[in-house]
């Protein structure tokens, strides 16, 4: 459909990185949590693992739900319409957490905002993919992992920004009546309402899919959005392109072919991958890096600031996947980072063995960010993309990203747990152990997909 020049780029652009802001949001909201953790547990009175978790986990519990929402909608309604529920969502989860004067309270606005992750997290790549032209759909898909990744930073910036200094000798009742405790951590959740209202302001002039608008017998309107991209010539071969793979979209899907023996092997493999994301262990550096680094001598102030470092490193490494996926492989990749978490989580594991704190902490948990950043975080949500077949792509790929928003939500709700009863050298160790099964099985089953089609794909994986 003729090289990238003949597109209207700065149209794909821009409409893009509107629907990509449902990544920056998710990134946000995913990490704004734990800046502001040191301040509102003292404020609810959190003290038993089950309320620390919970409090930790209840927008997962969303996430989850927000999947199923989109599921069940989006082919419906539309990726518009559920894009600008997840920004009223997002909005309504900022302003309510930040008002919250009991935990019960906080505890649903926090849910209300892992809906709209859920509903962004599926959503924003799938409206990009299908408004992008295929010659150059990659960079623009790419973008929303990268707008995640800067979401994420955001929150880091805006927690150190917002935040008082606070000794490192600080009491439990010093953090409770401080600025912080009472306001700070409040002003971190409500910050979101900004980029919210502009996310939703912004995706009401933008078009809806043209690949949703054809499906719903609107042809005249997916014209005149793919004429925009590329002209005539492009909308009228898209169109043709868009009529032709109708024919395997997952409303005329029968679920029981994902049970067939053919498939279960792949199924279990895509199930594999999410979880393992999810599973190896990064996320608690994130949703506990207080612990983390406090346990490496940090006061709560210089805690924020190494969180807006570590955010930093994660950014510049997601541009570091950019360039090298589509060099190196996919599989090299996912080795690597399955092999360099192990390592790093054996020597996470003996410096709180042996006591020791400071800089070398904070050096692995800036590596192991690193590692995961440019390998299992980018990789595994293009090779989900990737390995199941076309007709079944949009109920598997479903199924999987379901099944890693629930590794999510175990992780994170488990690791108070097992920190507790294990310690926290041999929670580590235990996340070492998961990282080189990881290792193991990728390197036994799955298959390189760099630079083969994905009819290609589906003839070497399911014949």
């Amino acid at each position: 459909m003729g090289h990238s020049r003949e597109y209207n780029l700065k149209y794909v652009w821009s409409i893009s990185l509107v629907a990509a802001m449902g990544g920056l949001l998710f990134g946000y909201d995913w990490v704004v949590i734990g800046g502001a953790k040191p301040f509102y547990e003292e404020y609810f009175g959190l003290t038993t693992s089950f309320q620390i978790g919970w409090a930790m986990s209840a927008a997962l519990v969303g996430c989850l739900l927000g999947s199923v929402i989109s599921g069940i909608l989006s082919d419906s309604y539309g990726r518009k319409r559920l894009l600008l529920l997840s920004a009223v969502l997002f909005t309504v989860s900022a302003i309510g957490t930040g008002l919250a004067n009991s935990f019960d309270v906080f505890v649903w606005f926090r849910l209300l905002g892992g809906i709209g992750i859920g509903l962004a997290s599926n959503l924003s790549p799938i409206y990009i993919a299908e408004v992008a032209p295929a010659p150059v759909r990659g960079r623009f898909v790419a973008v929303n992992q990268l707008t995640i990744v800067i979401g994420v930073l955001t929150a880091q910036f805006v927690n150190w920004l917002i935040a008082e200094s606070v000794p490192a000798t600080a009491t439990a009742s010093q953090i409770l009546h401080s600025w912080n405790g009472q306001f700070g951590w409040r002003w971190m959740f409500a910050a979101e309402t900004v980029p919210a209202v502009l996310f939703f302001l912004l995706m009401l002039v933008v078009p809806e899919s043209p690949r949703w608008l054809v499906k719903n017998g609107r042809d005249k309107k997916a014209s005149r959005v793919l004429e925009k991209v590329g002209g005539k010539t492009y909308a009228n071969q898209g169109l043709e392109e868009i009529r032709a793979s109708l024919v395997d979209e997952i409303a005329k899907v029968n679920f029981r072919e994902l049970l067939e023996p053919k498939m279960v092997r792949i199924l279990s493999l895509g199930i594999f991958l999410a979880v393992f994301q999810q599973w190896c262990g990064i996320n608690t550096i994130f949703y506990y890096a207080e612990e983390i680094f406090t346990a490496a001598g940090y006061g709560v102030s210089d805690i924020l600031l190494n969180l807006v470092i570590t955010g930093t490193v994660m950014l510049f490494f997601t541009f570091v996947a950019i360039k090298t996926v589509d060099r190196w492989g996919r599989k090299i990749l996912m080795l690597v980072g399955s092999a360099g978490l192990a390592m790093v989580y054996i020597f996470v594991g003996l410096s709180y063995k042996l006591n020791i704190q400071g800089v070398p902490v904070l050096s692995l948990v800036v590596t192991a960010i690193a590692i995961y950043s440019f390998t299992l975080a980018p990789i595994t949500w293009v090779l989900i993309s990737e390995i199941f077949p076309n007709r079944i792509r949009g109920a598997a790929v479903s199924i999987a990203v379901f099944s890693l928003w629930t590794g999510s939500l175990t992780l994170t709700y488990t690791f108070p747990f097992l920190n507790e009863s294990l310690g926290t050298a041999n929670t580590y160790w235990l996340y070492a152990a998961i990282c080189a099964l990881g290792f193991v099985v990728i390197r036994k089953q799955l298959p390189e997909t760099k630079g083969k089609s994905l009819e290609q794909i589906e003839r070497e994986l399911v014949g």
